[in-house]
C-alpha cells in the first residue's frame, strides 16, 4: 500500500497531498530535505533520495514548474512502482494542462480535490500489475532451449563448425594464391595512376626522376653559423625577495623552549627582506581573467562543435538561412536533442579536471531539468543546455552556508574560550604552509595564535612549524601588555599521542587567554585504517569549532575517493551518535592548474561542503575565498 504521494509547484505551493491510511509520521522533513539538497542544490541527475530509512522518488515536470513525490516505508515495494509515478505525471497534466497553461499552479489549489478519484484509480491498476508482475513462476527446464540440446546436435555442430574454418582457410589461400599470380599487365591503382599497368607506372616515375635531377637549381650551400658563446648561469632573482643575503637557516635556533609546558618562543627578529602586503578584513576572492566575450565564443566552440559537422552548405538553403538550422523554434526540449550537446559538455569537464563520475551527474541533472521546457523561438539548444549547466555549477559552488571565521572567533572570544580549527588531508597536499598562511591572516586581524603540533609522525614537521613561527613572529612584533609573540607553538616531540596533544594545547590556550588554535596533524592516505581511526579520535575527544579537509587543485578522480572515505573514516570511527564529519575545504596549488579547476567541482559536490581558503602561491599573502563565477568562467572556457 503506498504511504505517501504529493504534487507541489517549484514555488513552494502544495497542489494536493495522499497519505495513506494508518500512517501517522510527519512527511515534512523528508520532502524538505530533497527540496533543500537536491532540487535547490541542483542534484536531480538521479529519480530517487535516501533520507534516513526512507526512500523518495522524485519526478519533475519543468514545462509547469512541477514536482511529483512519493515513497513507501517499505524499500523493495518502491521498485514495483517504477513507472507509477510517469503515469500520475502524464494524468495531472492531461486532466489540468488548461488551468496551467492559462491562470498558472495556485489556481489548482481549489480544483485538485477532483483528482482523489483518478489517482486513485492509477494506483489500483499499478497494485495489479506489480501482483501480476510478482506472481510470474520460474521457467522449468523442459521449457527452456537448453533441454532441447543433445549431444547429436552439439557433435554436428561441432564438426560443421570446422568444415567452416577450414573452407575458411581455403579461400583466404585461394585469395593469396590469385594476388601472387597476378600478371605484371594487370591493372593497377596506385597514387592515383588510374588505367595504367605496373610497368607503365614505373616508366613514368622513371621519367619524373630524369626530369628533376636535370633541370634542378644547383644548391647555394650556406656557411655554417658561428656558435655563440654560452652564458653562464645566472642567479636567479625571486619576487617578493627583499634585498637580504643571509642565509635562511634556523636549525642553530636562539630561542628558550619550556619542556614543562611544551611551548616554544622565539626572539622575533625583524627581517627586511620580508615585505608583504596587509591582509586585514576579509579575504580577496580568487579571480581568473578573461572577458566575457572570450568565455561565450569558448563555450559555443564546446557545445556546437558536434552540431557544426551537421550544418549545410551555405548553397543548400541559399544565402544566410543555413545558419538557423540549430535554432528550437518554439518547441519542448527532450532527452534526443540535448544527447550530443550534452555528450560533449561531459568530455570536456572531465578534460577540465572534473571527476568522471561528477561530471555524469551534473549533466544528468542539466537534463532532468531541462527535459520537457518550451524555449524560445530564437534560442539554440546549445546556448540553452550551456547557460543551465552554468548556472547549476554556480549554484555548486556557493555553498549552503557561510564560514565567517572572523566572526566565530570573536564569538569564541566574548565565551573565553579559543576557537580550534582542525586541518586533515593526505600527504603533500600543503596543510603546514597553508595553516601558516591562516595564521598570517589570522594576526593581521589582531588575534593571537597557538600552533599545535599534533604532527609527531613525519620527520621534520615539528621544525617545519617553528620555522614558521619565527617568520611570522619577524613580521608582527609582541603588541600586548606582557611582550608576548603573537603566534606560538606547542609541541611534545615526535612519536606522541595525537590527541592528547591537541588536548593538551587547547587547554593552554584557554589558560592563556589565545583566540585560535590550529591543530596540525599528520598526512594519511585514505585507506590507511589505523591513521584514520587516529584521526577520528583526535576529532572525537577535542570537538573543534571547524574541520577543515586541505586538498589539491591537481587531483580529478582522486579528490572523490579522498573525501568520501576521509568522511566515511570519521562517521566509522566516531564515539558519538552524530559523528563530526568535515565541515570546509582549503584548496591547495590553484596557481598551478590554469583553467583546469574541477577540482573544486568534484569536492564542493560530494561533500556539500565550502571551500573556505584557496592557496594561490608560496607567501603568505597568496590566500583568497572562492569566487565562484571565476571558477565556473575558467571551468567553461575552451
Amino acid at each position: 500500500m503506498l504511504d505517501f504521494f504529493t504534487i507541489f509547484s517549484k514555488g513552494g505551493i502544495v497542489l494536493w497531498c495522499f497519505q495513506g491510511t494508518g500512517v501517522t509520521e510527519s512527511f515534512t522533513g523528508p520532502v524538505n530535505a530533497l527540496i533543500r539538497s537536491v532540487i535547490l542544490q541542483e542534484r536531480s541527475g538521479n529519480n530517487s533520495y535516501t533520507h534516513d530509512a526512507l526512500s523518495l522518488k522524485y519526478k519533475l515536470d519543468n514545462e509547469f514548474e512541477l514536482v511529483f513525490v512519493f515513497y513507501f516505508l517499505k524499500e523493495n515495494t518502491i521498485l514495483a512502482y517504477s513507472s507509477f509515478i510517469d503515469d500520475v505525471q502524464l494524468h495531472f497534466r492531461d486532466r489540468y494542462k488548461y488551468m496551467l497553461e492559462q491562470k498558472g499552479a495556485r489556481t489548482l489549489l481549489s480544483s485538485c480535490f477532483a483528482f482523489e478519484d483518478d489517482f486513485k484509480m492509477l494506483l489500483c491498476e499499478a497494485e495489479e500489475s506489480s501482483k501480476a508482475r510478482g506472481s510470474t513462476s520460474m521457467r522449468s527446464f523442459n521449457a527452456s532451449l537448453k533441454s532441447q540440446k543433445t549431444v547429436k546436435s552439439m557433435i554436428e555442430t561441432k564438426g560443421g563448425d570446422k568444415g567452416k574454418e577450414q573452407g575458411g582457410k581455403k579461400n583466404k589461400n585461394a585469395k593469396k594464391e590469385g594476388k601472387a599470380k597476378a600478371p605484371a599487365s594487370q591493372k593497377t591503382v596506385e597514387n592515383g595512376n588510374q588505367g595504367l599497368t605496373q610497368e607503365e607506372i614505373i616508366q613514368k616515375k622513371r621519367e619524373e626522376f630524369i626530369r628533376k635531377r636535370m633541370w634542378a637549381p644547383a644548391e647555394n650551400k650556406s656557411p655554417k653559423p658561428v656558435k655563440e658563446k654560452t652564458k653562464g648561469k645566472e642567479k636567479r632573482v625571486w619576487t617578493l625577495g627583499g634585498s637580504s643575503t643571509k642565509e635562511l637557516d634556523y636549525s642553530q635556533c636562539n630561542g628558550n623552549g619550556d619542556q614543562a609546558t611544551g611551548v616554544h618562543v622565539l626572539d622575533a627578529q625583524a627581517d627586511p627582506g620580508m615585505q608583504l602586503s596587509s591582509m586585514k578584513g576579509d579575504l580577496l576572492a580568487v579571480d581568473y581573467e578573461s572577458s566575457e566575450e572570450e568565455e561565450e565564443d569558448a563555450v559555443e566552440k564546446v557545445v556546437v562543435a558536434d552540431t557544426s559537422k551537421q550544418i549545410p552548405k551555405r548553397g543548400a538553403y541559399g544565402g544566410m538561412f543555413w545558419m538557423l538550422k540549430g535554432l528550437v523554434g518554439s518547441k519542448s526540449l527532450s532527452q534526443e536533442d540535448m544527447e550530443p550537446v550534452l555528450e560533449k559538455m561531459r568530455d570536456h569537464l572531465i578534460a577540465k579536471n572534473v571527476a568522471a563520475e561528477i561530471a555524469s551527474q551534473l549533466c544528468d541533472s542539466v537534463a532532468k531539468k531541462l527535459e520537457g521546457k518550451v524555449m524560445g523561438t530564437f534560442t539554440t539548444v546549445a546556448s540553452t543546455v550551456k547557460g543551465a549547466l552554468q548556472d547549476s555549477l554556480v549554484q555548486i559552488l556557493q555553498p549552503k552556508r557561510r564560514v565567517d571565521i572572523l566572526r566565530d572567533v570573536l564569538e569564541a572570544r566574548s565565551q573565553r574560550r579559543p576557537f580550534v580549527i582542525t586541518f586533515c588531508g593526505v600527504n603533500g597536499v600543503g596543510k603546514s604552509t597553508n595553516l601558516a598562511k591562516i595564521s598570517f591572516w589570522l594576526i593581521e586581524n589582531g588575534f593571537t595564535v597557538l600552533i599545535a603540533a599534533c604532527d609527531t609522525f613525519r620527520a621534520g614537521a615539528v621544525e617545519q612549524l617553528r620555522t614558521h613561527q619565527r617568520r611570522l613572529n619577524s613580521l608582527h612584533p609582541p603588541q600586548d601588555d606582557r611582550g608576548r609573540p603573537v603566534v606560538q607553538l606547542y609541541e611534545k616531540g615526535y612519536g606522541k599521542d595525537a590527541a592528547g596533544i591537541a588536548m593538551e594545547a587547547i587547554t593552554y590556550a584557554r589558560n592563556q587567554d589565545f583566540d585560535v588554535v590550529l591543530v596540525d596533524t599528520a598526512g594519511r592516505m585514505q585507506d590507511n585504517t589505523p591513521l584514520m581511526t587516529a584521526l577520528a579520535k583526535l576529532i572525537a575527544v577535542n570537538m573543534p569549532d571547524l574541520v577543515l579537509f586541505v586538498g589539491e587543485a591537481l587531483v580529478g578522480n582522486e579528490a572523490v575517493d579522498q573525501l568520501v572515505k576521509f568522511n566515511q573514516a570519521l562517521a566509522d570511527h566516531s564515539m558519538s551518535d552524530k559523528p563530526r564529519l568535515i565541515d570546509g575545504i582549503v584548496l591547495t596549488k590553484f596557481d598551478t592548474i590554469d583553467d583546469k579547476v574541477g577540482a573544486a567541482i568534484s569536492m564542493t559536490y560530494i561533500t556539500g561542503q565550502p571551500i573556505v581558503f584557496v592557496g594561490t602561491g608560496q607567501t603568505y599573502n597568496d590566500l583568497r575565498s572562492l569566487n565562484a563565477r571565476a571558477v565556473v568562467g575558467a571551468l567553461m572556457k575552451a
